[in-house]
């Protein structure tokens, strides 16, 4: 018989399992996780993701470490919170449709083996958020949690929108626990919530912070439309590279933005 918790004890829990299976933060030991649930708690989880970098961020500030180095490290953290679970992803992604003949992409996405166009794209991601990010100079932490929280929104979306291809693959639980658009509305208002705290912190930035809701909305939707215009559908893989393009390409808006 499957253990019935009060319901804020279940939301606890099933934050934790999130937090376990998205980043390689070592936590506590907890009994009997379930982490069937964990893509309703991905938006989440990438707020907490972008305040622990906005506070290194801050950190290594104090001690006057110069805006692009500061950068790199921010960036380099990102990757190692992460375990590289999403940069992974959208490597694989890359050698898939690098492939001509469409029918082989999933196999060779399937491949371990990193192939040029995966590290190609590696290079590429890392280059638009750390040059990106050197350039933003206010409000740092919020663009870091924006970044990571529109990016698994957009993941959430792709779940919830798109057909999952590989029936049998490691990310298909995913597809039970997005099962409409109504799974959507929590870390949509969420994300809208961040922006409302932006217009606190500074009333003449309103404008920013619409656009900052426009931007992260926007790539999110568009970033799953695109792999899935080129595959017909999403996996595991691909879900990580929306949530890679996204943090980038997002980023790369804000600068303009910041302007």
């Amino acid at each position: 018989m499957t253990q019935k918790y009060p319901w804020w004890k279940q939301l606890l829990l099933d934050i934790a399992a999130s937090f376990t299976f998205y980043t390689s933060v070592p936590v506590p030991y907890v009994n009997k996780l379930d982490f069937q649930r964990v893509a309703r708690f991905a938006p989440e989880v990438g707020l907490i993701i972008g305040g622990i970098l906005g506070l290194f961020d801050i950190s290594i500030d104090s001690v006057g470490m110069p805006t692009l180095t500061r950068s790199a490290m921010v960036v380099s953290v990102w990757i190692a919170i992460t375990g590289g679970l999403h940069l992974d992803g959208a490597m694989d992604t890359a050698d898939g449709l690098a492939v001509g003949d469409p029918k082989r992409r999933l196999e060779v996405m399937a491949d371990s083996a990193t192939g040029a166009f995966g590290a190609m794209t590696a290079i590429v991601l890392v280059l638009l958020k750390t040059a990106a990010f050197a350039d933003l100079e206010k409000n740092r932490w919020l663009a870091l949690m924006a970044a990571c929280g529109w990016s698994r929104w957009g993941q959430q979306l792709a779940i919830a929108r798109y057909p999952y291809l590989k029936p049998t693959g490691k990310g298909a639980f995913h597809k039970q626990a997005i099962r409409s658009y109504t799974d959507l509305l929590p870390g949509l208002l969420l994300m809208m919530g961040l922006s409302v705290v932006q217009i606190l912190l500074n009333k003449e930035r309103v404008l920013f912070a619409v656009g900052m809701t426009l931007a992260g909305s926007a790539i999110a939707f568009m970033s799953g439309a695109w792999f899935n215009h080129k595959l017909g559908g999403h996996t595991g893989d691909t879900y990580g590279a929306v949530v890679e393009w996204t943090e980038a390409l997002f980023l790369c808006v804000l600068t303009t933005l910041n302007n």
